[in-house]
């Protein structure tokens, strides 16, 4: 590997220590001399440069990266993929890894580990928003900045989801101990893969603890696929069980029981800071086969003979595994084969078949259709008339493949109906007159399936009572459709308004919606936040508002609306008054007093806003003492091109004045950078002065700032 500490890369990146060595590249503190700042350098290792899936991971992380500008993801400023060097130049982060300060603290402070989640969601939510994917998100690829600061780094193995649907050339498995089931089977991941990890960094950053731990790296992906952690509190009990909730939420093994975007995560963290004592509706393990316990004493089936075949076989299968994993790792280049075996074992695994249940004498609307427990297979419906038989309308009589067969997740089964086969229905308007129950009832009746009712404000329809349907009353629908019912209440349901200030205009969308509100007018205002950043909400955050209501905020243009810089002005030194002025855009900014005009420096401030402003500043409205252009987009404003005008007086001659005179009297003329060099001399007495250069011709003017070099006599020479 070649060190480049010392070297220069481009003219322009002065390379000056190694801050990190990964598996791939090595990252330098580097200084850019062009634009003066510290910045982090990530080169590719000399033995990839030939690798073309290296190559592919480091050009896809710069990819990734530079489509991206949020303020918690590591900014990239430069690429360069040149045949003898490859490398990213991204912002220098000063900070330590989220492993680091969790290998400290051993249990980060739920307080803490909430201020720092809610930063990795909102960065998510904006690569999300981009299409990419990160697939690898853990402690050590998050930067902790002393003031708080989260920074996401290292995209090497993102994907970009919107673009990309290739699961083979663009697949690759992240960290074990914090990839997402999906991943570790090998299959395509979008954004929920990300919450996964997230919810396992959560888990870490409260216990102290990775929900999965194994000496092999095949034994933790096996745990990420099939078993379930212990609960945060079991391990920390002070932790509120809110946030315990949203940590086993976002580790959902089914990315359908997961959050469906960072937002809506960040939502829940956002009510749990609120109110950290809030309980979430949520439910998880739903373990038809539940784990049998064995208290301490009690005798295992079989005996000691029993237990001692279990040790031995446990024995022997470490053992396989052991001598297994010794010539996988002696026969490959170690990580790249393990990765390998890890998704060919678990997509294996995924394929695994399963039971179909018994459906017959179900009633589809009633006690198939969305029901959750039934969510692993498809349905397609055929109806025989003929098999009507007493009030069995709507029940399964046949079913096909057969109970207890085997069939792959996904399967479709066809399921015969009692029934006439009507394709579609009409609803009828009399349902408006029922109840809820009544109207459920007379739904299933139709072979509808009533999906979960919503209460609904009126002051007109009795509470209770049906107000409309979606879809509409005198819609013709298909048998087994969702139907949902809207129910009258008399009570206004509302909601709070979320924060949304500092959010990009997308993820403020999703607040907005996540809490059953309307997106209002956007405007777009001059501000000193980042583009596309909330800068104000038309209500207030917290406030309770009618669900529905529509909020209007304003985002940012990413132009201050006012802007200042401090210029320094150097005045004349003709020991006279005199006014000064300064002009932008050739309108009159700044008119001092009379002032002294002894060659001091005086500073002033300008003032403005927009871009491409010119600034001059004169005395007496004639002599121009400075002039150029500042720019008023930036904050601090930034001055550009100046050109500073120095005042010129007549070269006086000093040739055969004495050495201290000729200098008294250049300096009384105002010149300051005056250098006296001795020389022999057979025609001028010592001490007089021999030369002056430059010469004066009584008619040549120079700046004061102008060298005069004296050559001053020291008689002849010996």
């Amino acid at each position: 590997m070649d060190n480049f500490c010392g070297k220069r890369l481009d003219g322009r990146y002065e390379i000056r220590e190694i801050i990190g060595v990964g598996g791939m590249a090595v990252v330098y503190k580097a200084y850019d001399n062009i634009d003066d700042r510290i910045v982090a350098i990530k080169i590719l290792k000399d033995e990839y440069l030939t690798n073309e899936e290296f190559k592919r991971r480091f050009k896809n992380e710069s990819k990734a990266i530079a489509v991206l500008s949020h303020p918690n993801i590591v900014r990239v400023y430069n690429v360069s993929f040149g045949d003898r060097i490859q490398y990213i130049v991204m912002e220098y982060v000063d900070g330590i890894t989220l492993k680091e300060y969790i290998e400290q603290q051993k249990v980060i402070n739920w307080k803490e580990a909430v201020h720092f989640v809610g930063q990795i969601l909102a960065a998510l939510q904006h690569a999300h928003d981009k299409g990419i994917v990160h697939q690898d998100i853990k402690p050590q690829n998050i930067m902790l900045l002393q003031d708080g600061t989260i920074k996401v780094t290292d995209f090497g193995i993102a994907r970009f989801s919107r673009m990309d649907n290739n699961t083979t050339s663009e697949n690759a498995i992240g960290s074990v101990h914090y990839i997402s089931p999906e991943q570790a089977r090998g299959e395509m991941t979008d954004d929920k893969a990300d919450i996964y990890s997230v919810g396992v960094v959560m888990y870490e950053m409260l216990t102290g603890q990775l929900p999965f731990q194994s000496d092999s790296a095949v034994s933790i992906a096996l745990m990420q696929l099939q078993q379930e952690p212990r609960r945060p509190r079991e391990l920390v009990p002070t932790i509120p069980l809110g946030l315990e909730q949203i940590t086993m939420r976002a580790m959902q093994k089914n990315p359908n029981d997961r959050y469906q975007s960072a937002a809506e995560m960040l939502m829940d963290i956002n009510e749990f800071k609120r109110n950290p004592s809030i309980k979430f509706n949520y439910t998880y393990f739903v373990d038809k086969e539940p784990t049998k316990y064995v208290r301490s004493g009690e005798p295992i089936q079989g005996g000691q003979n029993s237990a001692r075949r279990s040790e031995e076989a446990e024995a022997e299968r470490k053992k396989t595994i052991n001598k297994s994993t010794a010539i996988m790792m002696g026969a490959v280049a170690g990580l790249v084969v393990l990765v390998i075996v890890i998704v060919s074992i678990l997509a294996a695994l995924g394929n695994r078949k399963i039971e179909v249940p018994n459906f017959i004498n179900l009633n589809y609307a009633q006690d198939i259709a969305n029901n959750d427990d039934y969510k692993d297979f498809e349905f397609k419906l055929v109806y025989d008339e003929d098999a009507v038989s007493g009030d069995n309308e709507g029940d399964v009589v046949d079913q096909d493949p057969k109970a207890s067969e085997k069939v792959k997740k996904g399967s479709t089964i066809t399921l015969t109906i009692a029934g006439s086969g009507a394709e579609t229905i009409v609803i009828d308007s009399s349902i408006l007159t029922m109840t809820e129950q009544q109207a459920k009832d007379y739904l299933i009746e139709k072979g509808l399936v009533p999906n979960k009712p919503l209460l609904e404000y009126s002051d007109s329809v009795t509470p209770g009572m049906v107000i409309r349907t979606d879809p509409a009353v005198g819609s013709s629908v298909q048998i087994g459709s969702l139907v949902t019912l809207y129910i009258a209440t008399d009570e206004k349901e509302t909601t709070k308004v979320p924060d949304l200030y500092g959010c990009e205009r997308s993820l403020a969308e999703q607040m907005l919606k996540a809490s059953n509100l309307e997106v209002g007018e956007v405007t777009e205002v001059d501000s000193d936040l980042e583009k596309g950043l909330v800068v104000s909400q038309s209500v207030e955050k917290d406030t309770s508002v009618p669900v529905g209501s529509k909020i209007d905020f304003e985002i940012s243009s990413g132009v201050p609306s006012e802007s200042s810089v401090d210029i320094t002005v150097t005045l004349p030194s003709t020991q006279k008054s005199g006014v000064l002025k300064i002009y932008i855009n050739n309108e009159l900014f700044l008119t001092s007093g009379e002032l002294l005009l002894d060659g001091a420096s005086k500073t002033y401030t300008l003032k403005g806003s927009g871009f491409s402003n010119t600034y001059k500043v004169v005395i007496d409205d004639s002599t121009v003492l400075q002039e150029g252009k500042v720019d008023f987009t930036k904050k601090p404003a930034v001055v550009s091109d100046v050109i500073n005008y120095e005042e010129t007086v007549l070269l006086i001659d000093v040739v055969n004045k004495t050495r201290d005179e000729a200098v008294s009297q250049l300096k009384t003329a105002g010149f300051t950078n005056i250098e006296v060099v001795e020389v022999s001399s057979n025609d001028v007495a010592a001490g007089l002065v021999v030369s002056q250069n430059p010469a004066a011709d009584g008619v040549k003017q120079v700046s004061k700032s102008t060298k005069i070099v004296l050559e001053v006599s020291t008689g002849p020479a010996a």
